[in-house]
């Protein structure tokens, strides 16, 4: 089983809707179809997950992702532009 993980990048995962917080961190897992997406905080010892992604839309010519899960929507921004999610899955 391949399982979609990436170098260290740096990310911003904003939940779509009202009162929602950004999350910034470090992505542990890539969006793909099927699997969480993991963030984990700066200190290490927590982690940030989503439920299972149905869908990622990529902005184009932008490291800006759209992901929809089971029950939510978020931005994904890439703050470290020189790893690129290239592994992202639109499924």
């Amino acid at each position: 089983m391949d399982l979609a993980r990436v170098s260290p990048v740096q990310v911003v995962l904003r939940k779509l809707g009202r009162g929602s917080r950004a999350v910034a961190g470090r992505l542990v897992r890539a969006p793909r179809k099927g699997s969480v997406v993991v963030i984990e905080f700066s200190d290490g010892m927590h982690e940030y997950v989503t439920t299972p992604v149905k869908r990622v839309l990529r902005v184009a010519a932008r490291d800006v992702f759209y992901i929809e899960t089971v029950n939510s929507r978020y931005r994904l921004e890439v703050r470290d532009r020189e790893r690129a999610l290239e592994d992202a899955s639109s499924g």
